[in-house]
């Protein structure tokens, strides 16, 4: 993730419930009824009592669909593990504390970098083992640790997308240091050296062809839930320093102009990506996290009003490309600026980024600046309530379906404890992830068996469902009692129980791994 980006803008538990806390209620908009008490109450089907009536009113400080997500970024060790070479037993623990906080504060979705420099954090035929996870490149660390990432997430209730960097070869300058089975060492006519790095040639039909089988490997044997690319394609600008790929441009170019060119070969990686990945599984979700700004109004009058780096013309991004043909799933625009900073105003930003996804099938979730939270980079980053104001001025734009916190490492650190406010003020319900119809999948049969025994609830597994959402209202539910998320008490993944905490009317429905909704069981409970 692009630590300079505001550097540059500024110069130019297993098995456990997402629960909102002891005595919370939730008002669904009836009248209280006498409450139900027989122990082992069975349950009744209410059909369309999660398919909400059109009409129904909501609140959006309570969304029932919302991605909620963290970056785990690997490379240079910056959230995990805390330093290479550390015992698999370390390693796993350190990654444990790290869900087990995103689910503390209701998060559904981790972002965990698997490639990021032509290296892995799995098993490859393809490519050497990361130093960064053994110190040492191209050195086993003893274990495969992508099954581990991706089970802990899922047993979390947490959607688990591989993030992936496609250009990056080495934080060497050198491919003599790299181990002799790597493709930089095998291909040296698909490098670029630049600013003491080495960088794949995007302009290369033959890099396209490896990134795209790197992938598609990866979504192929492991069983992850989305494919992610963040916001580094071609270079960021380094004053003096000249990206060469004269070669390329001259036998590809095929008489474009250059920076045109550029864009296109990004293009035609993302497209190809898009395809593999959805050919492979249509399920897998496809998305991109590009930096803040696309175009300057200077550059361009349907650029947003700022005065900072232009993805589009520096690093050949152009996100509005990829939105336009549908070769996302979503869009996660790094809006690494507070409310108010003149180059790059994230109450412009964030607007203008739900005016460019209006109308398309593309998801739209903000790349938020937890990293910054606390420092002194901007005086409005040391007000603890900057980073929960910006989750306020989000709802008004129904484009912006969540938010993904850069990075894990201040996710436990909790700077100015901005993330429990989040979690108090914005999270203070769990949230479906966004359904995302094009990827298909369906819903699961109403569970069957629910009951009580007590406060217990169980009911039956239902097939083709990973999680169980848990509703309670107080009386008798109506069409719009699931319309949002102010009667939802938990989302349960894997397990077919769960202890209520007060009395009331729960309503039970089953959850694919999309997120598509059964019709809810109900039953009665009445808590001693």
């Amino acid at each position: 993730m692009a630590l300079l980006a505001a550097a540059a803008v500024a110069v130019a538990t297993t098995a456990a419930a997402y629960s909102f806390g002891p005595g919370a209620r939730a008002d669904d908009g009836h009248k209280p009824a006498k409450q139900a008490g027989a122990a082992a109450t069975p349950a009744t089907s209410v059909p369309g009592a999660v398919t909400s009536a059109a009409g129904c009113p909501v609140d959006p400080r309570y969304p029932k669909r919302q991605l909620r997500g963290v970056w785990i970024a690997t490379v240079t060790n910056l959230d995990w593990p805390s330093r290479s070479g550390l015992s698999p037993a370390r390693q796993r623990a350190e990654y444990v504390r790290i869900l087990d906080g995103a689910v503390e504060r209701r998060l559904n979705a981790v972002f965990v970098q698997v490639r990021p420099a032509s290296d892995t954090f799995y098993k490859s035929a393809h490519e050497p083992w990361s130093r960064f996870l053994t110190g040492t490149a191209g050195k086993h660390p003893g274990w495969d640790p992508l099954p581990f990432l991706i089970a802990e997430a899922h047993k979390r209730g947490l959607e688990f997308h591989a993030w992936f960097n496609p250009y990056r070869a080495s934080y060497e300058a050198s491919a003599a240091d790299m181990p002799a089975g790597s493709p930089a060492r095998r291909h040296p006519d698909w490098l670029v050296k630049y600013d003491g790095r080495l960088y794949y040639n995007p302009g290369l039909p033959a890099v396209r062809e490896h990134v795209v089988k790197v992938v598609t490997d990866v979504v192929n044997r492991y069983d992850v839930d989305g494919v992610h690319f963040d916001d580094y394609f071609y270079p960021y600008p380094v004053p003096g320093a000249r990206f060469d790929d004269a070669a390329a441009f001259a036998r590809y170019g095929g008489g474009e102009d250059l920076a045109d060119w550029r864009r296109g070969n990004v293009n035609k990686l993302v497209a190809d990506v898009d395809e593999a990945v959805h050919a492979a599984k249509p399920y897998v979700k496809f998305g991109i996290s590009p930096f803040g700004i696309w175009r300057n109004t200077a550059n361009d009058p349907d650029g947003s009003r700022t005065s900072g780096m232009s993805a589009y013309d520096e690093i050949y991004a152009d996100p509005l490309a990829w939105i336009k043909a549908g070769t996302v799933d979503y869009i996660t625009p790094q809006l690494y600026w507070p409310r108010g900073f003149r180059a790059a105003d994230y109450s412009v930003l964030a607007p203008w980024w739900a005016r460019q996804v209006k109308g398309t099938d593309v998801h739209l979730y903000i790349g938020q600046a937890l990293y910054q939270v606390g420092s002194t980079s901007s005086a409005a980053w040391t007000r603890p309530g900057e980073l929960p104001a910006h989750l306020v001025l989000n709802r008004r734009y129904k484009q912006i379906g969540g938010d993904v916190y850069f990075s894990a490492k201040q996710l436990l650190a909790n700077p100015l404890g901005a993330m429990d406010r989040i979690a108090r003020e914005s999270y203070s319900r769990p949230a479906l992830l966004p359904l995302m119809k094009e990827r298909g999948g369906g819903a699961p049969a109403v569970p069957a068996g629910l009951k009580a025994s007590g406060a217990t609830l169980t009911w039956q597994p239902s097939h083709g469902a990973r999680s169980y959402a848990v509703y309670r209202v107080d009386g008798r539910p109506g069409e719009c009692s699931t319309a949002d998320a102010r009667n939802l008490l938990a989302v349960v993944p894997g397990a077919h129980t769960f202890r209520a905490r007060e009395s009331g009317t729960y309503l039970v429905t089953a959850l694919d791994r999309l997120g598509n909704e059964s019709d809810a069981s109900l039953v009665a409970v009445k808590v001693p």
